[in-house]
């Protein structure tokens, strides 16, 4: 009886088994993004009506079990529409196109030169707005790239948006940031200040670290690769969010975003403000800031489309300056800790920092994208930026007792009650300060077009070709701050005010104009698995400066001192291929050279508006090879490169042992930078994959550097001297850098992101001062310090939940969680050791705790 029983049980089994067999069909396809054609890994498909579902691999392909009778499918990604898919049975659905959830992103795309993966031949690692929200948290917005090969992120002193970048060993001046197209480096010095920028992370739809020459047809300043950010477009859906953050140190931020959705007259509105206050973890370098974001963008019919946007960060925040005079040796970080900032002290018991940084740079842009034909769209986007403000710091007497700073105090904090009181002293007697503090301003006005025509020549063939030009006023004084009890400041010497009061302009007051005008073309071919473009562009460059505090005597009155233009042609030229060798693999391989036009530091010596009689233009050759893999489980992206810069010019300052400053010129200044990377990432189980990078370079001068010596003033004191700079390393950048980064995704509504990165082969900087060729001296030629390599732990952990239907997420993130001691960045000493050293030192372990609510 028990056999037959068996016997019946084990047949049921078996039966029941069946069924279900019977009853589940398999549902498989590849996600991409309509625009573009790019596959999406992570992409939610789910049986409607059911928890049933899975997520795309790497490729965007999938497959599903669903069960007899299921109708239909869901298909959804962070950033594209939800697609619903009717189903009959057991079927390969091919290409799912999801399209975006923001109304002209794919006009945007084109306009601002998107790199597609396994299409565009250059290195690119892209950055989702997802992977922003919540893995940014408190650091600064370059940060968020530390797990990208050959790419090196610091806070610098850690004021507030003080942060910099560095890519392939090349600093932040010469990569170039592009949002929507629209190059926003400096036009003077190629520099971009993150403060300016403070709310860009929140309004950043994705971004793409394009390493080497990048995709951009524009002649900008890649020479170390491209930032190319696109920020949030006119959403397609009615909704909003708002969000707060606070840190463990002190910093409160709030965020708010409103959106109109597309509506029935074709007008969308996006708004996005944000307004971030509190102290920072640096001693004394608090944050008063405000930031802003609108769009508004509206059809004209299927033709025509209009898109209007400004953003602006208006911000004040105390500073421990990044200069080597502001640095900190090793003695002082053990005496005061790491959040030492030595540019502060009390003044009649009131806390007062020397440096202060305030500024706003509101910028506008309207959009004309007009689609002519089937073949042919013309974008044209016209900008336009105003930018006030400076920076603080002291002044004194040129051969005073505090030129370079006030003395400090046993608890390592500058004393402005003996500044004060010799101040007041100097009063009594009719003279002038001994130290004040001045504002350092840097205003500007800039404008810009750039238009972009693009035309499919045939099936095969597609020309691109447009026009961009940029005109740049920007203006440069110090004035009187505070006179620290002082009657006043004899600036005689500078301006020819002898009793100079608050708010006067002292010390320097100049304008600078740049006017830039340039066109490019770029053929482009693709057919089957054949993809390739050749670029060129020419420009002109013409540089103007006008000295206020520099006289014409002209029958009597005094007339401002206005230099010659100076004109400079520059060109480049550039050319890729990629062949996808099947499904899996492709291999692709990049060259350019770039004539790069100076900027305005080198084509001016001195405040006599001298020109540099060896200007002359920068050269950059590169090239670059790549191999790429992807598959269902596994993406890797492996590439090589080398790039050559000669006849760079650099600007440096130093002091000798008697307190004077001298500055000096290279002119001919050549470096190479050579390396490999590698970017992975393997999807281990449904909900988790991990990713790895590894980046080792080798970046050296190739031959020492002749230059001229300088006075303060600029008056020349010694020409020809021979800076020994062969086979230096280039320095303020790890040439060896290792991460792994962990993703995992459990109990459904948890994520858990670790990213640990290991950096080292960092030298310090060098001062020119102690490689300066002497008679009767041998060159010094010593590497510069080494930096002890550090790796650093970073955490985040989210839960996303549901407040009365309302999608609402909670994120805690945890930087450094090791609680790793490490110095970042700094200088090196006279005798390249540790003791000698001065520089940064990265934070100590800090957090951030955030909510979000979507409407």
């Amino acid at each position: 009886m028990k056999n037959v029983m068996r016997s019946i049980l084990t047949m049921a089994a078996v039966l029941m088994l069946s069924v279900a067999a019977i009853a589940q069909t398999t549902v498989k396809g590849v996600v991409v993004d309509g625009g573009s054609g790019e596959s999406l890994p992570g992409a939610s498909i789910v049986v409607s009506g059911t928890a049933s579902g899975t997520v795309s691999g790497f490729d965007g392909s999938f497959a599903l079990q669903v069960p007899q009778g299921a109708s239909k499918i869901v298909v959804s990604f962070v950033g594209f529409l939800d697609k619903e898919i009717a189903l009959s049975g057991a079927q390969d659905l091919g290409t799912i196109k999801l399209e975006s959830d923001a109304v002209g992103l794919k006009e945007v795309s084109v306009l601002a030169s998107v790199a597609i993966q396994r299409k565009t031949p250059v290195a690119v690692s892209t950055i989702s707005a997802e992977k922003i929200e919540t893995q940014l948290g408190s650091q600064e917005f370059p940060e968020i790239m530390k797990m990208t090969p050959g790419v090196y992120a610091t806070k610098q002193g850690g004021g507030i948006g003080d942060s910099r970048i560095n890519v392939r060993g090349f600093s932040q001046e010469n990569v170039a940031v592009m949002i929507n197209g629209i190059p926003v480096n400096d036009m003077e010095n190629g520099r971009v200040y993150w403060s300016n920028w403070a709310g860009l992370s929140d309004a950043t739809r994705s971004m793409q670290v394009q390493r080497g020459l990048g995709a951009s047809k524009l002649a900008i300043n890649s020479v170390g690769g491209t930032l190319n950010i696109l920020t949030k477009a006119s959403e397609a859906k009615k909704g909003g969010f708002a969000e707060i953050s606070t840190t463990d140190f002190g910093i409160r931020k709030y965020k708010l975003g409103l959106n109109t959705g597309l509506m029935s007259n074709g007008m969308a509105v996006t708004f996005i403000g944000s307004r971030t206050e509190g102290e920072g973890y640096i001693d004394e370098t608090w944050a008063d800031a405000w930031s802003y974001f609108l769009t508004v963008s509206k059809n004209f019919g299927d033709k025509h489309k209009l898109v209007f946007t400004v953003s602006g960060a208006p911000q004040e925040h105390g500073q421990r300056p990044g200069s080597k005079y502001d640095m900190l040796s090793y003695e002082q970080f053990e005496k005061y800790g790491t959040t030492y900032n030595k540019n502060w002290g009390y003044l009649k018991g009131e806390r007062i920092n020397e440096k202060e940084n305030f500024y706003h740079k509101p910028q506008a842009g309207l959009t004309w994208y007009w689609t002519i034909n089937d073949r042919t769209n013309l974008a044209t986007s016209a900008y336009a930026s105003i930018g006030t403000g400076g920076g603080s710091g002291y002044l004194g007497k040129y051969k005073g007792t505090w030129q370079y700073g006030p003395k400090l105090n046993d608890n390592g904090q500058q004393n402005y009650d003996e500044i004060w009181n010799a101040n007041r002293a100097n009063g009594l007697a009719d003279e002038g300060a001994e130290m004040i503090l001045r504002n350092s301003m840097n205003n500007h006005k800039w404008v810009g077009l750039l238009s972009t025509l693009n035309h499919d020549l045939n099936d095969n063939f597609k020309l691109i070709s447009g026009v961009d030009g940029r005109y740049y006023k920007g203006e440069h004084y110090r004035e009187v701050k505070d006179l620290l009890g002082a009657k006043f400041w004899d600036d005689s010497f500078k301006s020819g005010n002898a009793r100079a009061k608050k708010d006067d302009k002292i010390d320097y007051y100049n304008d600078a104009f740049v006017t830039y005008v340039g066109a490019f073309t770029q053929i482009e071919y693709s057919k089957n698995n054949l993809s390739t473009f050749i670029a060129g562009t020419i420009s002109d460059t013409w540089y103007k400066r006008k000295d206020y505090f520099n006289y014409k005597d002209t029958e009597g009155n005094r007339v401002p001192e206005t230099s010659d233009t100076e004109r400079v042609f520059g060109y480049n030229g550039k050319a890729g291929i990629n062949y996808n060798i099947d499904e899996k693999h492709n291999v692709f391989a990049n060259a350019g050279y770039y004539s790069k036009a100076p900027t305005i530091d080198a084509v001016f010596l001195n405040y006599k508006n001298d020109l540099n009689p060896d200007l002359t233009n920068e050269k950059v050759s590169a090239f670059e090879f790549g191999y790429g893999f992807k598959s269902k489980n596994l993406v890797l992206n492996l590439n090589a490169y080398y790039t050559k810069w000669k006849d760079r010019f650099l600007g440096a300052t130093y002091r000798d042992a008697s307190g004077d400053s001298y500055n000096v010129n290279y002119n001919n200044v050549s470096e190479i930078h050579t390396g490999v990377e590698l970017e992975a990432k393997l999807q281990v189980v449904k909900n988790l994959d991990i990713q790895s990078q590894v980046s080792v370079g080798d970046w050296y001068y190739d031959k020492d550097v002749s230059t001229d010596l300088y006075d303060d003033q600029q008056q020349l004191v010694q020409q020809g001297v021979t800076v020994a700079t062969k086979d230096l390393k280039v320095a303020d950048a790890p040439q060896t850098q290792v991460g792994f980064a962990l993703n995992y995704k459990f109990l459904e509504n948890f994520n858990l992101n670790a990213n640990w990165v290991y950096y080292a082969d960092l030298y310090a900087n060098f001062d020119v001062k102690d490689r300066i060729i002497n008679e009767g001296k041998d060159a010094d030629r010593e590497q510069s310090w080494k930096l002890p390599s550090y790796d650093v732990l970073d955490l985040t952990l989210s839960y996303n939940f549901e407040i009365k239907g309302l999608k609402s997420r909670i994120v805690l993130n945890a930087y450094n969680v090791l609680d790793k001691d490490y110095m970042a960045e700094g200088f090196d000493g006279r005798n390249h050791d540790k003791e000698s050293f001065v520089g940064f030192k990265g934070w100590k372990r800090n957090f951030n705790l955030g909510f979000k609510v979507n409407f």
